[in-house]
């Protein structure tokens, strides 16, 4: 609630002037001591947490200042995201599809090796991988440890980053990856699944068991680590993400009217419904595409509604939410695996014609 001052019997110039003080002593900015002194901070709390001395000198070797590259690309975040169909239009390209295919084709007995031990469906572990780094093409060229570093000196996300600097540490201590090859985005997502060093910690995985969780080079870590952050984050075996459904323009404003939204820390979360049965859905006048019906299945959905496009989403969408808070991402990444292990249409035709002894076109 706004409210409003009165000022009774006081020179306006002197309200000003007061006022101007105690803006200053309220928005004056934290002061950040230099940076060799923070590093040196730095440098001592690695070592009492038992960071080897030889890795410490060697990672921090050479950082003199902070990236300025790094800092610009933290300002520059777009304050606005792109509309759900938007983004919708710039992942889901026939290039980045057909890529998609070739690649899951290729990894596909990996995958499915892997989808069974987590339980967690290939098409969604490609997915992902295909979002995160283009089927491992572009994982990040950023040192991780400066871009770390640069981004815990500054104050705007200081406590954040300077836990995910010593993780980092942590990572080079075990000796899952050399100082060389730490490398990811500006803001320190590493490796083809584009972890967090405190996501990495948690669930990287060494699926081929050479003693290295290697999510920057090696396929089945790779596939693994992005199942086990599924799994960990909620996904259930034999369940599946949703699916899009269509709804009548005024059947949708009544259903933004009167069905209650959820609750979370997550932006995105709070832009969906709370969980209603299907068949509730169904009363309310939503449809498959086509205009069937709903499955008559005894599972709760919730609605993400974009300006054109309308999805039912089960619980599994919830994790993969935790991978990004977006309902751009998380709906790119659904499709995108629906997409990918699915047959392309001259494929399927060929297909069916030869199952009735006819030529393909």
């Amino acid at each position: 609630m706004r409210t409003r001052t009165r000022v009774y019997n006081q020179p306006v110039r002197g309200l000003v002037f007061a006022l101007t003080l105690l803006a200053g002593h309220i928005f004056q900015p934290e002061a950040r001591p230099a940076f060799s002194e923070w590093l040196e901070a730095v440098r001592q709390e690695a070592l009492s947490r038992g960071i080897r001395q030889d890795i410490v000198d060697k990672a921090l070797a050479g950082i003199d200042e902070p990236v300025p590259v790094i800092l610009e690309r933290d300002r520059a975040q777009a304050e606005a995201v792109l509309a759900l169909e938007s983004y919708l239009k710039r992942v889901l390209t026939k290039k980045r599809i057909k890529l998609g295919r070739e690649r899951y084709t290729e990894n596909r007995e990996l995958l499915e090796q892997v989808g069974a031990r987590y339980g967690v469906p290939p098409r969604i572990i490609a997915a992902i991988w295909g979002v995160e780094s283009s089927f491992g093409r572009f994982s990040g060229i950023r040192p991780t440890i400066a871009a770390l570093a640069t981004l815990a000196w500054d104050p705007r996300r200081s406590t954040f980053f300077r836990g995910e600097l010593f993780d980092a540490l942590e990572i080079l201590n075990r000796g899952d990856i050399d100082l060389e090859n730490m490398k990811g985005s500006w803001a320190g997502a590493m490796g083809q699944v584009q972890f967090m060093p405190s996501s990495y910690l948690k669930f990287a995985e060494d699926f081929d068991g050479d003693g290295r969780k290697d999510i920057w080079s090696t396929p089945g870590d790779v596939f693994a680590s992005i199942a086990n952050y599924l799994k960990g984050h909620g996904w259930k075996s034999g369940q599946t993400w949703g699916r899009e459904v269509s709804i009548p323009a005024s059947t949708l404003r009544g259903i933004r009217a009167n069905v209650p939204y959820r609750e979370g820390s997550c932006h995105a979360v709070r832009e969906m419904t709370v969980a209603q049965p299907l068949k509730q859905w169904q009363a309310l006048g939503v449809r498959l595409p086509g205009g069937q019906p709903l499955p008559q299945l005894d599972l709760s959905a919730s609605l993400v509604s974009g300006a054109k496009r309308q999805f039912l989403v089960y619980a599994n969408y919830d994790a993969l939410l935790d991978y990004n808070c977006a309902h751009s991402y998380a709906v790119s990444v659904a499709l995108l695996g629906d997409a990918i292990a699915s047959a392309p249409r001259e494929t399927r035709a060929a297909s069916h014609a030869k199952s009735r002894g006819e030529q393909s076109p």
